[in-house]
């Protein structure tokens, strides 16, 4: 049976109340960085939480569309444990894409919806200074290696200022993943992970994570077995069993350590679902899954 109107919006009011004046990190990435139909309704939902009080800040990934722009430049897009191997090539690609074209169309999507976006990325005001990970342990065919991963960073210090300054004047944050170390070099941050110290540094109320899946499924090839919960504490059972993999190991791992930094609840969520930010924060059953501390 259809929901009348006034009940839906009677759904949202105690949810509306409650994260008033809160602020909210949200992930964007997956295929809504290359569909306009999906990014639009994106940014529609998240204007809309600006106008109900709540304090969006937005990160953004662009995997996708920078895996189409190395292909199309004759690179092939290589991978360990979830992290985008990155060369002095690829740094340029990924800083041209994420900077250059996402971060100012997600900016310009905001304005013609009637917020005020502003472009950052990690170098802006020193918001995230970070060191280039070490090099990376695989197994590949039983044997060990240890794989150097290029200019990928991992965070060190998350400077909430900027963020501070904008986000009260009315201006909805569009960070980029682009980080620097203390000598200047621009590193590539998995764009879950910034979130998630992001989220952590400011203490949010909300880290929504937007992927391409309905959640953690216990096997990836049915929906039906979506977890619409999981603590901390599972965490790395749930990898150790195979169930958490690839990509979604970053995430869930972001996820977690934002969760134990004090940040309430982590949703990851499929981006893909129309309004898909208001079905999980403003109905009682939600789409995706939730992560919290056990005992929460």
């Amino acid at each position: 049976m259809t929901l009348k109107r006034e009940n839906i919006l009677i759904e949202a009011l105690p949810y509306i109340r409650d994260f008033h004046d809160s602020i909210m990190v949200i992930k964007v990435g997956g295929h809504a960085m290359i569909d306009p139909k999906i990014m639009d309704e994106i940014i529609q939902d998240i204007v809309l939480l600006r106008f109900v009080g709540i304090h969006p800040v937005i990160v953004h990934g662009g995997g996708p569309e920078i895996n189409e722009k190395m292909q199309r430049m004759g690179k092939v897009p290589e991978f360990v444990g979830g992290l985008r191997i990155t060369d002095d090539d690829t740094l340029e690609i990924v800083r041209m894409v994420l900077v250059g074209n996402i971060n100012t169309r997600i900016v310009s999507l905001i304005g013609q919806h009637g917020g005020k976006g502003i472009g950052l990325s990690g170098k802006d005001g020193k918001l995230i200074i970070a060191k280039k990970k070490p090099a990376q342990r695989v197994v590949v065919e039983g044997v060990e290696q240890h794989v150097d991963i290029g200019w990928v960073g991992e965070t060190e210090i998350i400077n909430i200022e900027i963020i501070d300054i904008v986000t009260k004047e009315g201006y909805i944050p569009v960070i980029s993943p682009i980080a620097m170390d203390v000598k200047g070099n621009a590193l590539n941050i998995n764009a879950d992970t910034v979130a998630g110290d992001i989220a952590a540094a400011l203490h949010a109320k909300k880290l929504i994570l937007m992927t391409d899946v309905p959640g953690l499924l216990r096997d990836i090839k049915d929906k039906s077995t979506r977890l619409s919960r999981v603590t901390v504490e599972e965490m790395e059972i749930l990898i150790d069993e195979g169930v958490i993999s690839g990509g979604m190991i970053p995430k869930m791992r972001g996820a977690a350590a934002a969760t134990i930094s004090g940040v309430e609840r982590v949703h990851i969520i499929d981006g893909s679902v129309s309004h898909s930010i208001l079905l999980e924060l403003f109905t009682d059953s939600g789409i995706g899954t939730m992560v919290y501390k056990d005992g929460d």
